[in-house]
């Protein structure tokens, strides 16, 4: 039963794994197969594969019911009820729309619209809009988040951006939103959005700044509503009943362990339904219900049955669920904690086991954070040793009870007010703690050295005593600090990486790293936080001898602050060194000024009669092994002229298309000079500046030249001096994505 049950889940896991989507006619060969063999003597290999093809079929459901292509872009009239708790930010308002209804097209179960300068939005109520509908879309970087995935793993069919609307009706029994305003409303000493997210799960009123701090510390899992928060909560409420059945203040009339079980179940279930019930609360609600109903029967269930239920059940009803981070975290969590403390001789004191429980977690979760590509917090385990059982003890009862009772006047504010004090209490440790380490991100492993990791990690989670346990500390070290070669002598690894519409190149040698902008500045947040360190790092970049900022335009030296704070910059360079910061001493772009790394050649080009910043720009040539690249930054054509007329050769194979394809660059006399084979666009999907201009796309095609849009192929690679052709991150298929189309 196990073994069919356990082949059956992993079935389902392996949806992940799939390039492509088999059709539907090979899919039904593959279930009736499936079937057969489950009938007969291949019973785990049959659910294996019916599991499998569970998982494609409901894919293919959520593929098929995101938005038409020929919508995407379109702004369409429409109507639905707002569901879930919306975020705002600043004076914008993000939330997501169920059963939307237009009269011109069928669309997508599930929507997520962003309205800036929007009015308040209530879950439940229903509204009439005009929206920018667009296919769900992200940037595709090395260690890079997949908004495609997220999106689809949350039935998302579509985002968009709202141009107009009017609200229908009012909202009904949307008792979530409202709570959520009384917590944010309430005097919490500035903690509202903090409480908000560990009463409710929502964390979308939390700033950035803290995020990051959570982040650093390895705590994010204590704001969002976890196994552990629910599991207290049972754990609390069957305690209290046995408890009073013990000293007698429990009915006689009623069975104490009956109650105790229901009472526990139904206080779980609740929490987890106050939380919206994500991921972590269903495993843990179905974890608690089977172990309740076994103490009920008084049968000893084994520590991995109550687990492999959840994961088959979790699974079974949304298998896309395995495209989120948190569903594996979650799972890998427990697994470690069951491997950690189950089978063991002997008692361990009570400190031992919670200090061995935070190291555990942080060491088992190790290979699923490098597989995901997620930061990994050097402070974590210590600073869980104190932040876990601040957090479970102190204020989430407060903020439960506080929240249960604010009804009864100043009772409940008095007890959230506590509450606040104690998180901020809390966060003022995170804060220290996150100063003194931010989180780290190991470079991205291959397979093998992945497998490595795993196989030592096992290992020194085994008991002491085992022969050849701490084989698992080389391992680890092997794995994870093997040193990554750069290119060979007199090659150059070239990144343009998918930035939106901004622009950031990376060229590394075999020994250094140049970084050629650092793209754009969007709110409280930048492409350096989201998209230009986490690449660096999972490429196994650690410093960078050269950072040049060819302009100070927003969209290019928007990241430039969040690149210097996380990695070493031995200099600056920039064609406008007086627009940046004074403490960064950068050096002004000078023309003739090259260097040669590792046998490949740089120089430096900037017009001195520039009229204007993007005129300005400082233009860069990159030359390996007779391959030449030239990134010009946002030049137009009369700085165009003015290269061709300068001692700089610009005959290159790769040219970055000036100002993002803007028709007041990449003029011909420009092109026919260069001569290159191909252009490198960086530029944000439907950016309103309609970059790259269909004239100059013309232009490219007519002469021959190929055109690499990292719009459409995600970041782009090229070996430079192997004369190699360039490299679309989404080449890498994956089911979820759309096929890569043609510029």
């Amino acid at each position: 039963m196990r073994a069919g049950m356990l082949a059956f889940a992993l079935g389902m896991l392996s949806l992940r794994l799939l390039p492509l989507l088999p059709s539907p006619g090979w899919l039904g060969l593959a279930a009736a197969a499936g079937l057969l063999l489950a009938l007969t003597r291949g019973f785990a290999v049959g659910l294996f594969v019916l599991g499998l093809c569970w998982a494609c079929a409901c894919a293919q459901v959520a593929l098929d019911d995101r938005l038409d292509a020929a919508l995407d872009g379109q702004t369409v009239w429409l109507e639905g009820e707002v569901v879930g708790l919306p975020a705002y930010s600043g004076t914008s308002v993000r939330f997501e729309l169920a059963e939307p209804w237009s009269r011109r097209a069928a669309l997508p179960r599930l929507l997520r619209l962003s309205w800036y300068g929007g009015p308040v939005v209530a879950s439940g109520e229903r509204w009439r809009l005009a929206v920018k509908l667009k296919r769900p879309r992200g940037s595709a970087n090395p260690g890079g988040f997949d908004a495609q995935a997220w999106a689809l793993g949350r039935g998302i069919g579509a985002a968009g951006s709202i141009k107009a609307g009017e609200r229908l009706r009012e909202a009904g029994m949307a008792w979530r939103d409202r709570l959520r305003k009384r917590l944010l409303a309430v005097d919490s000493q500035g903690q509202g959005a903090g409480l908000a997210a560990l009463v409710l799960g929502d964390g979308s009123g939390m700033s950035r700044t803290q995020w990051d701090t959570l982040q650093a510390t390895g705590t994010v899992h204590l704001w969002v509503i976890s196994g552990q928060h629910v599991g207290l909560l049972a754990g609390l409420v069957y305690g209290l009943v046995s408890g009073a059945a013990r000293v007698g203040l429990w009915p006689r009339r009623w069975p104490w362990l009956p109650w105790a079980c229901a009472l526990a179940f139904v206080a779980a279930l609740a929490y987890g339904l106050l939380a919206g019930f994500q991921v972590p609360v269903r495993r843990a609600c179905i974890m608690i219900a089977l172990v309740l109903l076994w103490r009920l029967r008084f049968r000893h269930l084994g520590v991995w049955w109550p687990l492999l239920v959840a994961l088959t059940l979790v699974v079974l009803f949304n298998p896309l669920v395995s495209l989120q981070p948190g569903f594996w975290l979650s799972f890998c969590a427990v697994a470690v904690l069951l491997l950690t403390f189950s089978g063991r001789l002997g008692g361990w004191s009570w400190w031992r086991a919670w200090t061995r429980a935070q190291c555990c977690v942080a060491l088992g979760l190790l290979p699923a954070m490098v597989a995901l590509a997620l930061p990994i917090s050097v402070t974590g385990p210590w600073v869980n040793l104190v932040a876990v059982p601040w957090i479970s003890i102190v204020v989430l009862p407060l903020a439960l009870l506080g929240t249960l009772l604010l009804p009864v006047p100043l009772l409940g504010e008095s007890l959230l007010w506590l509450a606040g004090g104690a998180l901020a209490v809390l966060f003022e440790v995170l804060e220290q703690a996150a100063a003194l380490a931010p989180a780290w991100l190991p470079p991205g492993l291959s397979p093998g050295l992945w497998g490595l990791m795993v196989i030592g990690t096992l290992l020194l989670l085994l008991p002491a005593g085992i022969p050849l346990r701490l084989l698992g500390v080389p391992m680890m070290g092997l794995a994870l600090f093997a040193p990554r070669n750069g290119p060979p002598h007199g090659q150059a690894e070239v990144w343009q990486l998918d930035v939106g519409q901004g622009l950031a190149v990376l060229v590394r040698t075999a020994h250094h790293q140049l970084l050629y902008d650092a793209g754009p500045a969007m709110g409280e947040t930048d492409a350096g936080t989201s998209t230009v360190v986490p690449s660096l790092l999972s490429v196994g970049v650690r410093r960078l001898d050269t950072l040049v900022i060819s302009h100070a335009h927003l969209d290019h030296f928007g990241g430039a602050g969040s690149v210097r704070r996380r990695l070493p910059v031995a200099r600056v360079i920039s064609g406008e060194p007086q627009a940046l910061p004074p403490a960064w001493q950068a050096q002004a772009c000078e023309t003739g000024a090259a260097w040669e790394w590792d046998g490949v050649r740089f120089e430096l080009w900037r017009w001195s009669a520039a009229a204007h910043s993007n005129a300005a720009s400082c233009v860069l040539r990159v030359e390996a092994n007779g391959e030449v690249l030239l990134l010009g930054g946002d030049i137009d054509a009369a700085a165009e002229q003015a290269l061709l007329a300068s001692a700089l050769p610009v005959q290159a194979h790769w040219l970055q298309a000036p100002h993002h394809g803007s028709r007041t660059s990449s003029s011909k006399v420009f092109l026919h000079a260069v001569r290159p084979q191909g252009v490198l666009i960086s530029r944000g999907q439907g950016n309103t500046f309609g970059h790259p201009h269909e004239t100059v796309l013309a232009r490219y095609r007519a002469m021959g030249i190929a055109a690499y849009d990292t719009a459409l192929l995600g970041a782009l690679r090229v070996q430079l001096g192997t004369y190699q052709p360039v490299q679309g991150w989404r080449a890498q298929r994956r089911f979820w994505r759309d096929p890569v189309q043609a510029p």
